[in-house]
């Protein structure tokens, strides 16, 4: 990316909090699975920000912002429970990440908090069969980034 795209992205990042809150980042990743992350939701709403891996783009900002619609406003979101009502299609569990393992994936939520205190949870999900990472036979690509038992 110039120097130019640089900067509208960041605005782009700056304008989507200021009027929803947060800004879902998709990245296209070539030798590991795309991902997906919030910025924002942490400073506007008071609950941890949200990283996916390996989910298509449209599902993955779906999630988040049913995420946002579920949890804001309340205390912290269940943590390694069976959560049912993210998702139409299929249950998730909500992991804790250190931000330090995040660091090469959430670079605009690193600037954008700028030293400040923010979390993140990481949404896991099942396969097609409907295996969590844990369970055998289990069979998808996601990165799981905290530690996940269903």
């Amino acid at each position: 990316m110039t120097n130019e795209q640089i900067k509208q992205y960041h605005a782009s990042v700056n304008d989507n909090i200021e009027r929803f809150g947060y800004h879902s980042t998709f990245v296209f990743a070539d030798s590991t699975p795309s991902f997906c992350y919030s910025t924002g939701i942490y400073k506007s709403f008071g609950i941890p920000e949200i990283f996916i891996s390996a989910l298509p783009q449209n599902l993955s900002h779906e999630l988040i912002k049913s995420y946002v619609d579920n949890f804001k406003g309340s205390e912290l979101p269940p943590v390694n429970e069976q959560i049912d009502s993210l998702a139409d299609r299929f249950s998730v569990y909500l992991i804790e990440v250190v931000n330090d393992k995040l660091a090469e994936y959430v670079l605009s939520s690193i600037r954008f908090y700028k030293g400040e205190d923010y979390k993140y949870l990481q949404i896991v999900y099942p396969d097609v069969e409907g295996y969590f990472p844990d369970e055998a036979g289990y069979d998808y690509d996601q990165v799981i980034l905290g530690s996940f038992k269903s």
